[in-house]
């Protein structure tokens, strides 16, 4: 019975020390971030480039994903606006049949975005990919980040590391539910044990392309 009440104790321990990593991690990239993080237009300053993250259109049950369409609304009023002259979309374009990158070039075209000021990356597999290409690949630091607010503060914490002179620009918020915002939680732990721990680089990077700004 002793040694069952020790185990208990020690697993309530390492809960507790897990807890509070989780949160202290949180606090940081929160800390170091809200200040560059924009919900107004009119606060941005003008920029060459915006990054947009990539995210499917459709949901799971088959319906449109708001998270996707907030940001191609975001993306072209910063364009239209004169915020931006062009717009890099990033996004997963694994197989054939799933092409993140197209999907977001046809919606902005939809709302107005000429064809030509769209470049697309198309291996923008995670939110670290996304960036660090962003910058060694289409040579862009000084960019504003186009995302949802919950993931604005992992986005600008990973682009403040390799030193790009980032601002994000957020959406219109989206009802999210726990679960989301647990699996960000995490997400933060996670970009510091690949940033600070192992240095994870990108899953492909391949050669350098010029924008036609």
């Amino acid at each position: 019975m002793r040694f069952v009440k020790i185990i208990l104790k020690a697993v309530g321990y390492t809960i507790l020390v897990a807890l509070a990593v989780l949160l202290m991690v949180n606090l940081w990239i929160y800390l170091s971030t809200f200040n560059h993080v924009y919900d107004d237009i009119d606060d941005v300053e003008t920029s060459q480039v915006a990054l947009v993250l990539g995210t499917s259109h459709r949901l799971i049950n088959g319906n449109p994903n708001p998270y996707f369409y907030e940001r191609m609304q975001t993306a072209a009023r910063l364009y239209h606006t004169g915020k931006v002259k062009h717009i890099l979309v990033s996004g997963d374009n694994a197989t054939k049949y799933y092409n993140e990158p197209e999907k977001m070039r046809r919606a902005l075209v939809k709302l107005g975005v000429p064809y030509g000021d769209i470049t697309l990356d198309y291996a923008g597999f995670r939110t670290l990919d996304s960036i660090v290409r962003c910058k060694k690949i289409f040579g862009q630091d000084d960019v504003i980040i186009i995302t949802q607010p919950f993931h604005s503060y992992r986005a600008l914490f990973i682009s403040n590391y390799y030193d790009m002179n980032a601002v994000v620009m957020t959406t219109k918020e989206v009802e999210k539910s726990l679960k989301v915002q647990f699996r960000e939680y995490l997400a933060r732990m996670l970009a510091v044990w690949d940033l600070y721990i192992i240095n994870r680089e990108p899953k492909f990077l391949g050669k350098k392309e010029t924008l036609d700004i």
